[in-house]
């Protein structure tokens, strides 16, 4: 699922929509005569920082160190931490920041090729090819995004053969590029279907060198 920039401020909306019902009911700008409601507001608005945030960001920073200093007033954070939402909100809104999707994008992919590097290491090249070949296969499909191309023939998504193509005519990459594209992706298919025989550690190797190589060159 791709999450875009509506999705991102509607997230952040309700939380402060939340924390908006609360003050409005208060006596207090901190909300303390809320009793138990506190501490919920705090996480909520906390956690919403969390994940949506970019990592090691200023957002962050500011919110931990917000909860590091408070301590157990919880009341207190409830003056800090709407304001940190409302300050990312208007940069994502004014497009200062990548959307959230690219970001986890950009760390799960580098989780998942580290774990390929361990996978291969340990010797089992056979689910290494399986493992990147499926994160080649997600970044085709989130450059089609990025360059308005269509991911799918009506409701069914288009196969990777399917999605190099289009981005290789659409001058995206080189057809070089395309030419290494269908080569890993034929190797994770023998993979994926037993073919264990038909490569070799070596040739996972240069496929996950290649992937990673090929994701640096075409962010998405």
């Amino acid at each position: 699922m791709y999450i875009n920039l509506k999705a991102i401020l509607h997230q952040i909306d309700t939380a402060l929509e939340k924390w908006t019902d609360a003050r409005s009911r208060s006596k207090y700008d901190d909300c303390s005569d809320l009793g138990t409601e506190v501490p919920e507001l705090v996480t909520t608005l906390a956690a919403t920082v969390e994940r949506l945030a970019p990592r090691g960001s200023r957002y962050v920073e500011n919110a931990r160190a917000a909860l590091r200093k408070n301590g157990e007033n919880e009341a207190r954070n409830l003056i800090v931490l709407p304001g940190i939402l409302k300050a990312l909100r208007t940069d994502y809104e004014a497009g200062y920041l990548k959307s959230v999707y690219e970001l986890i994008h950009g760390d799960i992919f580098g989780d998942f090729l580290e774990m390929a590097d361990y996978l291969l290491a340990e010797g089992y090249k056979d689910p290494t090819a399986v493992l990147v070949g499926g994160v080649l296969e997600e970044q085709l499909r989130k450059l089609c995004q990025a360059n308005s191309i269509s991911a799918t023939k009506g409701a069914i998504p288009k196969k990777a053969d399917g999605l190099n193509a289009d981005l290789a005519n659409a001058n995206i990459y080189s057809k070089l590029d395309q030419k290494s594209i269908t080569a890993w992706l034929g190797l994770r298919n023998n993979a994926a279907h037993g073919k264990y025989n038909e490569y070799s550690k070596e040739q996972v190797a240069l496929m996950l060198q290649g992937v990673r190589d090929f994701i640096a060159r075409n962010p998405a």
